[in-house]
């Protein structure tokens, strides 16, 4: 138990200790799963759904593919580069059951960052989606990958409207740019292939590597975290003792994250599959348009998401005649929910929007609100069962209850390290993990995030948050999107700089300048003021500060 935390302070009915898991591995979640809800829904997407059992059949003739005609060994790393579609969970399964570790790739990633993410891993197979296939040729022969499965939009929707789809995806929107793979092997072939040929379950331990998810990059060159077969495990005993205060009954999840971020791929992917949820595929959340349309079609429990994607909706002038009634939590996580966005979320929804936090490190959650209604906006919650959250000054002193200082963590779900890195910085002494985000806990003994370290701003010796002042900026009904950075100042060493994105027209840097005087102390208040069109964001959403002050530095 946390020396920080309270056994009083849990969610009633949520253990502070987790149990050993009778999961030796992830394939052993994988065949409890199969076994327990067979002919039950799954995944869902573009109106296709795929059962419980078909996941297996489809998984296992992919594992058996990989195993004997690509003559894969436990341990070789295969990337898997798709958005939300049916083929990714098949593809993730398949990869894991062959004893292969998955080294989840976006989409988006530029050929410079692909190359990097690639070699560094030292992947040997990949699966990736024909939209990007163009961007894997022109670095394909600087890296030591052997086998190029490639699939369409469509290849599992099946007869007709598979077809269509994949011909409307090439020839009507012109998404799939020309692209030559000679020895790439379609999708559906692998299956039909793998179908065909015997697979042979590899011996999996809980210590063994079944992830290197990459972290983002956003505060430098992207590292591939180690996440074990345990560490998922674990992570996923955690959050089901967290859920059950609201988990009865068929559990359906709107999963508009990324299945290849961190988030998305534990608690959509492997947690909801362990208690037998449906989870609904979006694959392009950015058309808030078709999003929207979709959500109308389902009756779904439980969503997730980031804070751009929940703003994104409630501008939305459809989202509102939603049917939200069996919707009972929704779950943020990957930047800060504003306190705005939560509380309109509930007047539009009836239904609370739950914070949590945790990084690709973490397998992720380490914190979150109570799901049984005692939640605390504005904070990140409560350490999830086994895990110990600190608070560490500079020195690495462990700090009183109400002070700031960065935040460290250690329980079964953390890493073991990054892949071929120097992990003496990484962690202190005690084995706690060093994550980066400066915080406090606060006098209930729930956590609250500040800021990450490397975003702190100067102000004449005062530090400056910019979650803080785009939390007060964000509150000013003319503005859809903020984000904050410290610019050079001559006299003040750093100044803040906000980049506001307007909802109404009519607003001016005048009315935020005074909007800010009423709300921010002196040194908070933005020096400057930029108005954009659009803010740079992550593939989840999650508004990049770090490429506006790289343009900074180019002009």
């Amino acid at each position: 138990m946390s020396d920080f935390l309270w056994v009083d302070k849990y969610p009633k009915g949520v253990p502070n200790q987790i149990q050993e898991s009778e999961y030796k591995s992830l394939l052993d979640l994988f065949e409890h799963a199969s076994k327990t809800y067979g002919d039950e829904e799954a995944f869902e997407n573009m109106g296709k759904v795929l059962s419980f059992n078909e996941v297996d059949e489809l998984s296992t003739a992919f594992a058996a593919y990989l195993q004997i005609e690509c003559k894969l060994e436990k341990g070789d790393r295969i990337a898997l580069q798709m958005p939300n579609m049916l083929q990714y969970p098949v593809a993730l399964i398949g990869s894991l059951k062959a004893g292969l570790i998955v080294v989840n790739t976006n989409p988006l990633y530029t050929a410079r960052e692909m190359e990097h993410q690639f070699n560094d891993a030292e992947v040997k197979a990949i699966v990736v989606i024909a939209n990007f296939a163009s961007s894997l040729e022109s670095i394909l022969h600087n890296t030591k990958i052997e086998h190029v499965i490639v699939t369409k939009l469509g290849d599992l929707l099946g007869g007709f409207k598979g077809s269509l789809v994949n011909m409307v995806v090439k020839h009507v929107k012109k998404m799939v740019p020309k692209y030559n793979i000679p020895t790439a092997v379609k999708f559906n072939n692998v299956l039909a292939r793998g179908k065909q040929l015997t697979y042979a379950r590899p011996e999996v331990n809980a210590d063994d590597v079944a992830f290197l998810q990459y972290t983002g990059g956003t505060t430098g060159v992207s590292k591939g975290a180690m996440l074990s077969h345990s560490n998922i495990i674990n992570h996923t005993s955690q959050i089901t003792h967290w859920f059950s205060p609201l988990l009865s009954g068929k559990e359906v999840i709107i999963t508009a994250i990324p299945l290849y971020h961190i988030f998305a791929l534990t608690v959509n992917g492997i947690f909801m599959y362990d208690i037998g949820a449906k989870s609904i595929l979006i694959t392009n959340p950015r058309d808030m348009k078709g999003f929207v349309a979709e959500l109308k079609k389902h009756q779904f429990t439980i969503m997730t998401g980031v804070n751009t994607l929940f703003n994104g909706l409630l501008n939305n002038p459809e989202f509102k005649n939603v049917n939200f009634s069996n919707l009972k939590v929704t779950i943020g996580g990957g930047m800060a929910v504003q306190d705005f966005v939560a509380r309109k979320w509930r007047e539009v929804t009836n239904s609370t929007l739950c914070e949590g936090y945790g990084l690709s490190e973490t397998a992720p959650v380490l914190c979150c609100n109570p799901l049984d209604g005692t939640e605390k906006i504005g904070t990140i919650g409560l350490p999830t069962p086994s895990t110990e959250v600190g608070i560490f000054d500079e020195e690495e002193n462990k700090l009183a209850q109400g002070e700031v200082g960065e935040i460290c963590a250690r329980g079964p779900q953390v890493m073991s390290g990054y892949w071929k890195q120097d992990n003496s910085e990484v962690f202190i002494q005690g084995g706690w993990f060093k994550t980066g985000d400066i915080g406090l806990m606060d006098e209930d003994g729930f956590f609250k995030i500040v800021d990450r370290k490397k975003d702190m701003i100067c102000v004449s010796g005062f530090n400056v948050y910019p979650n803080e002042v785009e939390n007060v900026i964000a509150n000013h009904k003319k503005v859809l999107e903020v984000a904050v950075i410290g610019v050079a100042d001559n006299k003040s060493t750093e100044a803040v700089k906000a980049y506001i994105v307007k909802s109404d027209e009519s607003l001016t840097e005048e009315e935020v300048k005074a909007f800010c005087e009423a709300n921010l102390t002196g040194y908070k208040k933005p020096k400057h003021i930029e108005f954009r069109t659009e803010l740079p964001k992550s593939n989840v959403g999650k508004i990049l500060r770090r490429v506006l002050k790289e343009e900074l530095l180019v002009k």
